[in-house]
């Protein structure tokens, strides 16, 4: 329900963690934002929620008014952690409203 979101403090970087029961292949990863100008994803392969390793940094496009969109193919990709780390924003906070993990 994209009427739903988790909305960053105010102060960057922010992040958020996903957790998946076991090790999973991932084959894209969606995210639906508004107002993020710079986001980094990380992966851990660990039990724990330790040892991220940088994945993605990229820079989103500015819409005014509307969601950003922003899909992340990742080819032979394994994680049981995802961690989202929203390090600059185009104003004082944003807003998360939708991530999708594809694969087995």
């Amino acid at each position: 329900n994209s009427e739903t979101f988790w909305t960053t403090t105010g102060m960057f970087p922010q992040e958020f963690i996903i957790g998946f029961p076991k090790c999973v292949k991932i084959s894209k990863v969606v995210i639906q934002c508004y107002l993020v100008r710079t986001l980094r994803i990380e992966r851990s392969v660990s039990k724990d929620p330790v040892g991220f390793e940088q994945c993605i940094e990229k820079d989103l496009e500015h819409t005014e008014g509307q969601l950003q969109m922003e899909e992340f193919p990742l080819p032979e990709f394994q994680a049981t952690y995802l961690r989202f780390i929203i390090k600059s924003a185009f104003d004082h906070f944003v807003s998360v409203h939708r991530v999708m993990a594809e694969g087995t």
